[in-house]
């Protein structure tokens, strides 16, 4: 009976023993001293509180194994405009102070008036009447410089239409139904530079006022009769002249020494003269500026003046054989 009694003693010891939750018995067992905490943690089994987190994780090092500048926002110093101290004291929206007149909204901007001419825009000093059915050119303001009047259905340029536009320096008047252009039309305009006159039905041209800088006629049915007799002579400004695809019999000359480029082709012209473009009695003589001189589509063979081309920067285009 004694040994019964020692042996159910020792038994209910042992499930005592063995009975303690696996958390317990985990307190008992001691950490080796050659790991890291971390190294000791059997994290399959170990249950993370708050009073054994600082034993487990260690955060000294974190910022260094993980970098954060690019997600950090960066704030811009002086976009945030600074905190009144007393709120209280502001006076409310659209309220004022003592003394201080109520601000007033700022003044509409005035709208511009009407065109300044009847079926045009005028911008500025720029009127543009481009496809506007027009029949003659339109009454414009004395203050034009620039007319672009293309497109329409203009028959004829009278002496009196442009009379006091002392500032106009550029006219367009390209794909009209032009035929006829008074003699005095565009010579009394004293800054007029460039004249447009392409895809016309001109059989003449008028005269032109000594500040022109660039005429072009092109598409036209002018014959050399068409032109005065040295047209272009005092035109010393002249550096752009455009005659092609019309019906002209030889090279107007003399051309001014200003002149930078010729456009001929597809005219009639048949001969020349060994002094069109050169002095022949100068033979040290260069011209620089005219360096573009176009004569295809004639029935002209340039190698038959040879002479005619020594003091050219370069040849003119056209038929040589």
């Amino acid at each position: 009976m004694c040994a019964l009694g020692w042996l159910a003693v020792a038994s209910l010891c042992l499930g005592t023993l063995w009975a303690v939750p696996a958390k317990e018995r985990r307190k008992v067992d001691k950490p080796r001293a050659d790991l890291t905490p971390y190294e000791n943690l059997d994290l399959d089994n170990y249950d993370l509180t708050m009073d054994n987190y600082g034993e487990i994780l260690d955060l000294s090092n974190y910022e260094e194994l993980y970098d954060y500048g690019d997600l950090v926002p960066k704030i811009e110093v002086g976009t945030l405009a600074p905190r009144p101290k007393d709120p209280q004291t502001l006076p409310e929206l659209g309220e004022t102070t003592a003394g201080t007149p109520k601000p007033q909204p700022p003044a509409p901007i005035p709208r511009q008036g009407p065109p300044c001419c009847q079926l045009c825009l005028c911008l500025g000093s720029s009127v543009y009447c481009d496809d506007a059915g027009l029949e003659r050119i339109p009454a414009l303001p004395a203050d034009t410089a620039y007319l672009y009047a293309r497109f329409n259905r203009i028959g004829a340029v009278r002496a009196g239409d442009f009379t006091g536009l002392e500032k106009l320096k550029r006219i367009d008047l390209s794909s009209n139904s032009i035929s006829w252009a008074h003699a005095d039309a565009f010579r009394l305009l004293p800054s007029l530079q460039e004249l447009l006159l392409p895809q016309n039905l001109l059989t003449a041209l008028p005269e032109l006022p000594r500040s022109i800088v660039r005429l072009d006629a092109r598409l036209n049915r002018i014959p050399s009769a068409g032109l005065r007799p040295e047209a272009f002579r005092d035109l010393k400004q002249l550096q752009f002249l455009h005659l092609s695809d019309n019906q002209l019999d030889f090279i107007p000359v003399p051309l001014p020494e200003s002149l930078r480029s010729l456009h001929l082709q597809n005219n009639n012209i048949q001969t020349m003269h060994e002094d069109t473009f050169c002095d022949s009695q100068d033979l040290g003589q260069i011209r620089r500026a005219l360096e573009d001189i176009r004569l295809d589509g004639n029935p002209i063979n340039l190698s038959l003046f040879p002479n005619a081309f020594f003091c050219l920067p370069r040849l003119p285009t056209g038929r040589f054989s």
